[in-house]
């Protein structure tokens, strides 16, 4: 069986260019420090600080800017910044929790925008058909890891387009949870 590649996420933050202005000045950019897996995606050299009522986290921007504001958390992450954000896709965002983001040159209040990401497999439309599966399909992903605990990621939604390389994406606490570290691979359990 063909195996998928599981890459754990770390908390991040989306931005339009508008906000990228706001925290790090006008006419700001961001620049690759490290390419990720996904084609014309990348963890760039500014941070901010994602503030919360109670308290704050450092965070990596992603690149290239998004039409919307979004962070992702995960569930320890949101309890030290004491909110309750939504299990969300990515990209929805409507009624998600709220926080402050802190650049190097100013400040952005979002209303929404904070998430805990829904586990999720990037596909290709070739992936799906090799897999049998289709966008938005809900499927299981088994672990497949002799150093880590044994588990089956259940609810792991599948998300196709020719813009994607084949990779789930779980947060550090599902990856704590499995003991996962370094590369990992799952199977697709239908």
């Amino acid at each position: 069986m063909k195996q998928i590649l599981i890459e754990t996420s770390a908390r991040h933050v989306h931005v339009t260019k508008e906000a990228l202005e706001i925290l790090c000045g006008k006419g700001a950019t961001l620049e690759a420090k490290k390419m990720l897996s996904q084609p014309g995606q990348f963890a760039s050299t500014t941070k901010v600080k994602v503030v919360g009522p109670k308290g704050e986290l450092s965070c990596s921007i992603l690149g290239p800017e998004r039409s919307a504001n979004q962070v992702e958390v995960s569930f320890t992450d949101a309890r030290t910044l004491g909110l309750v954000p939504p299990v969300r896709e990515s990209g929805d965002i409507k009624g998600s929790a709220p926080c402050k983001l802190v650049g190097p040159c100013g400040e952005l209040e979002l209303s929404e925008g904070v998430i805990v990401a829904k586990r999720h497999i990037h596909m290709t439309p070739a992936d799906a058909e090799e897999f049998g599966v289709e966008n938005g399909q809900i499927v299981a992903v088994k672990v497949v890891n002799e150093t880590g605990r044994r588990l089956v990621f259940d609810d792991t939604v599948v998300r196709v387009s020719e813009k994607y390389a084949l990779a789930m994406h779980i947060d550090t606490d599902e990856a704590n949870a499995g003991c996962l570290s370094g590369v990992v691979y799952g199977e697709l359990v239908k």
